[in-house]
């Protein structure tokens, strides 16, 4: 049976040497190195890692209940440190970042490319925020319909200043006029914002409650995302 490691709230759930390996990962991206450093990156990033989701299922809640914060080893939060390497040119094995993913309970099947919240620690590159990215063709239609039929909803989102980033088409999409005020939109295939973090900010005592900031700036986005779909918020 896989262990979950026990939540410990408080000061320095992530240390310093989650960002010491994965410099040293990224500088010795191989089995060989990596087997004779599993125990770093288990004691290091793993573990510390689930328990920062574990801790972080508490502020989560406090957004929606509606969103999972999973801390089990496997099958959880925790994206896997292990490349899928099948169809890339880059056949390093291993992903020097951690990641998490907190999905919505009754999409959470979608993974990735159903609405949630994200965490991304990576030397010089971590984030957090929420949103939609890369989403099934269906539930693409739907949040774009959503957009045209409730603009108003849409540009109290933007004029609040929240960045909305993801990739686009270059041209409005089939079925949506080319002079809808929110054209521009429409053509967004991701619908995602992001706060960036420095290595100190992570290291902090007080990261859980920076995370929890920025899932709160994100929120009235997945909100919109969710009533797109027909989910709960």
């Amino acid at each position: 049976m896989e262990r979950t490691p026990t939540s410990n709230a408080g000061p320095g759930l992530l240390g310093p040497g989650l960002f010491r390996f994965l410099k040293d990962l990224k500088a010795h991206n191989d089995r060989d190195w990596f087997q004779e450093n599993k125990g770093r990156y288990e004691t290091e990033a793993r573990d510390p890692m689930l328990r920062f989701i574990a801790d972080f299922s508490g502020p989560l809640s406090s957004l929606s209940r509606h969103f999972l914060a999973d801390p089990r080893p496997s099958g959880g939060s925790m994206f896997r440190i292990y490349r899928d390497t099948r169809f890339s040119k880059d056949k390093s094995p291993y992903k020097t970042h951690l990641a998490a993913h907190f999905p919505h309970r009754a999409a959470a099947a979608g993974g990735v490319h159903g609405p949630g919240f994200y965490l991304h620690l990576e030397p010089g590159g971590s984030f957090a925020g929420g949103g939609l990215w890369h989403p099934e063709p269906d539930a693409l239609l739907k949040v774009r319909q959503a957009i045209a039929t409730r603009p108003a909803a849409w540009k109290a989102l933007r004029k609040s200043g929240l960045e909305i980033e993801g990739e686009a088409l270059k041209r409005v999409p089939q079925g949506f006029a080319n002079d809808h005020p929110c054209a521009e939109d429409l053509k967004l295939k991701d619908f995602y914002t992001t706060c960036s973090f420095t290595n100190a900010q992570v290291l902090a005592p007080d990261f859980l409650d920076q995370v929890a900031g920025a899932c709160q700036r994100a929120a009235p986005l997945v909100a919109f995302l969710c009533k797109a779909l027909d989910l709960p918020w």
